[in-house]
């Protein structure tokens, strides 16, 4: 992975936009687009400065054969930032690339990230972990999420409730009683149905 692709990587897992990024390296959002398509490189301080936003060795930045591998803790990251303090309704994951609404994670508090590499479309995975305390997450989720076989096929999100799991999908959300082995057999067929393998129905409970 190249360091072009990989500060591409980096700046939008951690939400900064390319003028954020610019601004915070004291350059011109030009510099960090040129950067990103691989036409110039960072000059040395830069680098330095990049290796510290995203929380990096620059080995990893400068080396191709190494890839990004952390975990990023964020306590502050959404509009539920400050309201969320007490028990939330929901807890689960997203995995961004599975969005075409980015805009739905604006009623998710995220509490941790990580950066998966996978042996699917696309490549990386940017996995979000959450709580939120809106009563209408999996409508808002399900009307968000991506289903064309050419970016990656039908993307679900599992979360959870007290004793009840519910997986969505575009415009279908699935739930069962947690210990309920009849209800969980009819919503993983359900999940065979739109492409879902077995080892991607190991979510958590």
């Amino acid at each position: 992975m190249k360091l072009s692709d990989k500060i591409q990587l980096l700046r939008k897992i951690y939400g900064y936009s390319q003028e954020q990024l610019a601004e915070l390296c004291n350059v011109s959002r030009q510099a960090v687009s040129k950067w990103e398509m691989d036409i110039s490189l960072p000059d040395v301080d830069k680098i330095l400065l990049l290796s510290k936003l995203f929380n990096t060795s620059i080995d990893v930045l400068l080396k191709d054969d190494l890839e990004i591998s952390y975990v990023k803790e964020n306590n502050s990251c959404s509009t539920l930032a400050e309201s969320n303090k007490g028990q939330s309704l929901y807890t689960g994951t997203i995995i961004k690339e599975g969005l075409k609404d980015e805009l739905v994670l604006d009623y998710v508090y995220v509490n941790k990230v990580e950066l998966w590499k996978t042996k699917s479309t696309p490549k990386y995975w940017t996995v979000l972990y959450f709580t939120s305390d809106n009563e209408n997450l999996p409508d808002l989720l399900s009307k968000s999420l991506i289903a064309d076989s050419t970016k990656g096929g039908n993307w679900f999100i599992d979360l959870k409730i007290k004793n009840t799991k519910i997986i969505v999908f575009k415009n279908k959300i699935l739930k069962y009683e947690i210990g309920n082995v009849k209800q969980k057999d009819y919503v993983c067929n359900e999940c065979r149905k739109l492409g879902i393998s077995d080892n991607e129905m190991n979510w958590e409970e």
